[in-house]
């Protein structure tokens, strides 16, 4: 968010192993300014029986060339039926520090505070850290890696890589050790519209396709 340089946005669908009651679906729309740049984000996880919901807005900037802030803040709804709903606040905050042109770590804090449902405040939201770095090795390749903590749950690595065929054309690939889930996928850039097909792969429950379609509101100069 912090590094936008234009206005942006996408939408991302994706239905866990094949069934109809585990879509997910997110929209997003991030616009630079003087003051820093702003982002909003809509998310839905579910089917007409139960749904998860998510309404976010966030801010972020650049303090140095060094270092990236951000923070979010997010309205999180569950519906079920026969039980009614239930609403939650929570906010998330970021860092990233490019510690050379080529080599970034950052942290990321979900929720470190707050975030229950209910009247009686009894059912809380989760608690997640995460910690990742990244290292550019060329204009065509990219590794990455982080760590994430959630509460009450083991600890998470997930590492990828990323090639660029060409300026238009790039494929990824990876794997997630917490559910031993593999995943990759391929992008196609053309003039001011970037698609991504993605797929995951659980040994036992099975295939996660995807679908992103990104928007800039102006192209790009390289």
């Amino acid at each position: 968010m912090a590094q936008l340089k234009n206005a942006a946005s996408g939408i991302y669908g994706e239905r866990k192993f094949l069934l109809t009651e585990l879509s997910h679906y997110t929209v997003v729309f991030g616009l630079p300014t003087r003051s820093g740049n702003f982002g909003f984000k809509g998310d839905y996880y579910g089917f007409s029986k139960y749904n998860e919901t998510q309404l976010a807005l966030a801010y972020g900037r650049k303090l140095s060339d060094k270092i990236d802030l951000g923070a979010q803040f997010n309205y999180n709804g569950i519906r079920a039926a026969g039980y009614g709903n239930a609403a939650a606040i929570s906010v998330e905050i970021g860092a990233i520090l490019h510690l050379t042109d080529k080599f970034h770590t950052g942290l990321h804090i979900n929720n470190p505070v707050g975030g229950r449902f209910g009247k009686g405040l009894e059912e809380k939201l989760s608690s997640f850290y995460t910690f990742g770095m990244g290292y550019e090795a060329s204009d065509k390749f990219f590794v990455s890696a982080e760590i994430i903590k959630e509460e009450d749950q083991p600890v998470n690595l997930n590492t990828g890589i990323q090639y660029k065929f060409l300026s238009q054309l790039l494929a990824r690939i990876g794997i997630s050790t917490a559910t031993s889930t593999g995943w990759m996928g391929f992008g196609f850039s053309w003039r001011l519209l970037r698609l991504d097909l993605t797929a995951a792969y659980h040994p036992q429950l099975g295939i996660t396709p995807g679908l992103l379609l990104l928007f800039n509101f102006k192209a790009k100069e390289n």
